[in-house]
């Protein structure tokens, strides 16, 4: 039987930030949250990644309780652990002292052994123009798309 793809994007996050570097992690799951995750589950409404103590947390990350969970059960919002390198935690851990960058989580998808995995990204925050621009390209490359299948 093959795994379920799964592939949960945080869409406002590149339209929010300018991504300048990524990366992957390994995310620190209860049985029950893996699970739910498998039924679709998860969202990234208000998601952010911290430092403390030397290590990465994902916070706010949401991923609904499982169905058939009983008492056993997690919390929905509560701090999971993202597993890195130490070499890629030092150099997000400078980045960011040194240039005011944000943590920023990109993706929730599982690898090809069937690990949750979570791709996350060093982003400074865009301004409203920035914002501006990033539409007018959108539109202008659908409106191209649109053209050359012969719709208008």
């Amino acid at each position: 039987m093959e795994p379920k793809s799964i592939n949960i994007q945080n869409r406002s996050a590149r339209f929010e930030f300018e991504i300048i570097d990524e990366f992957d992690a390994g995310i620190m799951l209860k049985g029950t949250e893996i699970k739910a995750i498998r039924e679709g589950g998860g969202s990234f409404n208000d998601a952010y990644c911290i430092v403390k103590d030397g290590e990465l947390f994902l916070k706010n990350l949401h991923i609904p309780e499982y169905k058939m969970g009983s008492f056993t059960n997690h919390e929905p919002t509560r701090l999971r652990k993202l597993l890195l390198k130490k070499r890629e935690l030092n150099k997000i851990d400078t980045k960011m002292r040194e240039r005011g960058l944000s943590v920023v989580p990109l993706k929730l998808f599982m690898s090809d052994r069937g690990l949750a995995k979570i791709q996350i990204g060093l982003g400074r925050g865009k301004k409203t123009f920035d914002k501006r621009d990033s539409l007018k390209q959108k539109d202008s490359k659908r409106d191209m798309d649109r053209e050359l299948k012969g719709y208008k």
